[in-house]
């Protein structure tokens, strides 16, 4: 770990950088404008267990017909899947941006088990081929587990270790991106502490992944923006209510939660993210996508999402 001096400076640095219709689309603030240091290109993609089940090249044409940009991948072993992932990519002009890790719950990183950690670094090789494979520029990676036996500076430690003696290097030589998440896994509970752990590996190939709904039960996802700025490679939207009289919670549709979605976007402009955005909710069928991507279209705008509420409404 390092010094009390140079862990100062990094705080210092970290919060330094720190579908409507058209008569309801008339209610709303008045849309984005995009500057030179307020981006307007962001760019609409969705996960791939969000399309209705069928053949791939059917799902990535249902994922353009409902107006997305380009597909988040899961960690696929088989070959031949990859193959048909890849060609149905091509035929649809749908690029695939990202990769989701698969493995990192089952076998964390900061496991005090070598097998597991093995099985872990087995299984985020395979992500980063697959990412190099389809032309993806970022493989997401919960990073680190808390639990029972696993203490907070073991996860730390050990994550950290891993990644950069056994990850970053194929990471580096493949031209992809780790992308660390933060997750409800009680590990990266503050935006400052998530900007020292990137900023520690001091590499290029390992960028922060910023889940917008999963910090809304403790924080403000604007603020985790501000400070974890260019260090943001990829986004994830969903949308988060909670209920403090009863003590639940509940993912939401897009605009059917609690977050300031003008102020998210206001936020993005203000740190220079023109990347993905890639929603993580409920699927569902051509109409219900659509219904999402024209939410997806006014968050971009920076108005509300809010329309008439559809199903599946709450996120996974």
């Amino acid at each position: 770990m390092e010094s009390r001096r140079t862990f100062l400076k990094s705080l210092a640095v970290a919060a330094a950088a720190g579908a409507a219709t058209p008569a309801r689309a008339a209610q709303t603030a008045p849309p984005f404008q995009a500057s030179p240091g307020n981006p307007a290109t962001l760019k609409k993609s969705t996960l791939i267990n969000m399309l209705p089940k069928g053949t791939f090249a059917d799902r990535f044409a249902i994922a353009r017909e409902a107006g997305f940009e380009a597909i988040e991948m899961q960690t696929t072993t088989a070959e031949a899947a990859a193959a048909e992932i890849k060609e149905a990519s091509a035929k649809t002009g749908l690029k695939i941006h990202s990769v989701m890790n698969s493995e990192h719950w089952r076998s964390p990183l900061s496991s005090d088990d070598p097998a597991v950690v093995t099985r872990s670094v087995q299984g985020m090789e395979t992500s980063l081929k697959n990412a190099a494979l389809w032309g993806a520029d970022a493989v997401l990676l919960v990073p680190a587990v808390v639990d029972a036996k696993t203490s907070y500076r073991d996860a730390y430690t050990r994550s950290q270790r891993v990644i950069r003696e056994r990850l970053l290097p194929m990471a580096k030589d493949l031209k992809v991106v780790i992308a660390v998440e933060e997750v409800w896994n009680k590990f990266l509970q503050s935006p400052i502490e998530f900007a020292r752990y990137v900023d520690e590996f001091e590499s290029p190939w390992l960028k922060a992944y910023f889940d917008v709904g999963n910090v809304v039960i403790n924080g403000f996802p604007q603020d985790w923006i501000r400070t974890l700025g260019s260090r943001i490679v990829k986004i994830h939207l969903k949308d988060f209510a909670t209920d403090r009289k009863t003590g639940t919670f509940q993912f939401k549709n897009l605009g059917e939660g609690e977050i300031d979605w003008p102020e998210v976007r206001k936020a993005l402009g203000e740190v220079g993210y023109s990347g993905y955005i890639t929603t993580e909710i409920n699927g569902g069928d051509l109409a219900y996508l659509k219904d999402v991507s024209a939410r997806v279209d006014r968050i971009i705008a920076g108005q509300k999402p809010v329309t008439a509420p559809s199903s599946p409404a709450d996120a996974k």
